[in-house]
């Protein structure tokens, strides 16, 4: 019998890490290695698609209002500013909370973009999938939605895309109709649609005198819910001071009931009388804004009693990211 001749490949250029593209794990690594993905260059994707960002949000203008947008509010849009201005087709960039049928993205019949911040989102970084997704729907045909995927392991980030200097000022909306141009005249089952997410909204109002605070209504009470910048074991030392002292409230029958994580921020969170509107607390979380100046401000070690609180506040802190 003869020999079988020895098989041989044609000679691939080799790409730099920076230029192999992300391809299903069983494919053949585009890098011309003739190893699947999965175990040549899906190694170090797969890890950064894991790997937690624990502030996505850290850098761009209203951090606090991200995380607010992202965890705390049912409606609302924000005009975004890209950094390198918009392109020719593209007369806006908005970013919402939610999106129909929780699609990522959606160019828009005139070739708007709206771009979804509340979704489940496939690696551990946030902003680089949001900015994933906004590059595919500055692509896109007008009228398409724009379907999730796994982000490329170095491609940008919404710090990258975003014009650092741009404004960022949430407009919360009482219900979704921000989905369709024209809401009155909307097909019915867009309609039914609309209907049923505007029942499940929970009424919440954006405060004007301090950042990214929301005061919220509920059939129990209503709350205020502020996401605070400052690191987080200062904070919590200084909000132990004030509770210790009888000053972390926002008037009669309020009460600071804890915080929570999210995004690598905190977020106290107070009980407000059903009575209680957004426009009453306004006086007074600006006042309250002062008091926590000084609070943090302060480098003495807490007593006994502000030891306590901290405890208490501690105890009844959630992470939800």
């Amino acid at each position: 019998m003869a020999k079988k001749r020895p098989q041989t490949k044609a000679g691939r250029p080799q790409l730099t890490d920076g230029e192999v593209p992300v391809v299903g794990a069983r494919e053949p690594c585009p890098c011309g290695s003739g190893r699947r993905y999965k175990a040549c260059h899906g190694r170090a994707a797969a890890h950064a698609a894991t790997e937690l960002v624990q502030r996505p949000f850290e850098g761009l203008p209203g951090e606090g209002d991200w995380v607010a947008l992202r965890e705390l509010v049912p409606a609302a849009t924000v005009g975004l500013t890209l950094k390198d201005g918009l392109p020719e087709g593209v007369p806006s960039v908005t970013l919402a909370t939610v999106l129909p049928m929780a699609w990522p993205a959606l160019r828009r019949d005139d070739g708007s973009v709206l771009l979804g911040l509340q979704n489940d989102t496939p690696s551990g970084d946030i902003s680089r999938d949001l900015a994933d997704t906004l590059q595919r729907a500055l692509e896109a045909d007008p009228g398409t939605p724009v379907q999730a995927r796994r982000a490329p392991a170095d491609g940008p980030r919404m710090q990258d895309l975003l014009d650092p200097e741009g404004a960022f000022e949430p407009v919360v909306h009482s219900g979704f109709e921000f989905w369709v141009p024209d809401p009155q005249n909307a097909a019915p089952e867009v309609a039914a649609s609309l209907e049923r997410a505007n029942a499940a909204a929970i009424p919440t109002v954006k405060l004007t005198g301090v950042d990214a605070a929301y005061w919220c209504e509920t059939p129990d009470k209503n709350h205020l819910r502020w996401v605070m910048p400052h690191p987080e074991e200062q904070l919590l030392d200084a909000l132990a001071r004030l509770h210790a002292a009888g000053l972390s409230s926002l008037g009669e029958g309020t009460r600071l009931v804890g915080s929570f994580r999210a995004h690598g921020l905190t977020v106290p969170v107070w009980d407000l009388p059903s009575a209680v509107t957004a426009d009453d607390v306004e006086k007074p979380a600006a006042e309250f804004a002062e008091r926590l100046a000084t609070a943090l401000a302060s480098d003495t070690p807490l007593t006994a009693d502000e030891r306590r609180a901290r405890g208490g506040l501690t105890n009844r802190q959630v992470t939800l990211s």
